[in-house]
């Protein structure tokens, strides 16, 4: 463990012992086999299991359904990828670097009679495959968080991203999660949007150019139609779909709703009660 890594566990574990301790009255730790210590040293982290109130909540807030393929990240005695399973159905993954650890979160799968939906890796994180996620949950320090960040960030767009008490630092969340007794941090992985694109079809145009800056999923841009160049308004990038809105040379408010899909965009184009189709080629 690297002296950063061992200073942020100290801090860790005094900041959150007190929920350490409320997590003990949530769901029974170990069994007749192994027992683990809340605050025990791991791989790269203490152990502190997330209580069951914020487990949900980060769930809920991830929207997890029965196709989802839950991927949690240091899973400790398995309780996400459990409750990922039985409360909401979906396919679920831990990883768990301790083996005893890993060998009570399968026994706890068991006990809860979603083993049938709950794989449980004893692995490195920085080492398995996660990619096929939906979702991707994690209780990690913040230097953890930052090395996974370029990974997650080439997950498929869309892919939804729950951390408990930690963020990814200049990477801004999408929505904070606040419970009881702790609190999370939700993002949705974007699409990358960032360059010049080639659009069709904007007013009845042949041609316009989309010219677009890029920091995560903050997004702006200039939308050239013709000889007329202005700031496109209001863009939001939630995944693959982008949208946004411009005035015309006449004053009139148009919005654009678009899928990226690579290099191609595919919008739907609206000025009032008019729509049309709109397409897009990154140069």
């Amino acid at each position: 463990m690297s002296k950063l890594s061992r200073l942020l566990s100290c801090l860790f574990a005094l900041l959150l012992g007190a929920t350490a301790g409320v997590a003990l009255a949530d769901s029974q730790l170990g069994d007749d086999k192994y027992r683990p210590n809340v605050g025990q040293e791991g791989k790269d982290v203490i152990w502190v299991p997330t209580n069951d109130e914020l487990v949900g909540k980060m769930l809920e807030t991830a929207k997890v359904t029965a196709t989802d393929v839950v991927y949690d990240l240091g899973s400790g005695d398995g309780r996400i990828p459990v409750t990922a399973a039985r409360q909401f159905g979906a396919r679920s993954v831990g990883i768990e670097f301790n083996p005893e650890m890993a060998a009570l979160a399968r026994r706890n799968a068991q006990r809860a009679g979603v083993a049938d939906k709950v794989k449980i890796i004893n692995g490195d994180i920085f080492k398995e495959n996660f990619t096929e996620a939906t979702v991707v949950t994690m209780y990690l320090l913040p230097d953890l968080n930052l090395r996974l960040r370029p990974i997650i960030l080439k997950m498929r767009p869309g892919t939804r991203v729950v951390s408990h008490a930690f963020d990814m630092g200049d990477w801004e969340p999408d929505q904070k999660i606040e419970t009881s007794r702790a609190t999370g941090y939700y993002w949705v992985v974007p699409a990358d949007v960032a360059g010049d694109w080639a659009i069709e079809g904007l007013e009845g145009n042949p041609k316009a150019t989309l010219k677009l800056s890029q920091r995560y999923q903050r997004v702006g841009g200039i939308l050239t139609i013709g000889q007329t160049s202005q700031p496109i308004l209001g863009a939001q990038l939630d995944g693959s779909r982008l949208s946004f809105r411009y005035l015309s040379a006449g004053g009139t408010l148009h919005t654009v709703k678009a899928v990226i899909k690579g290099n191609a965009l595919e919008a739907e184009h609206q000025s009032g009660y008019s729509y049309s189709q709109v397409k897009g080629t990154r140069r």
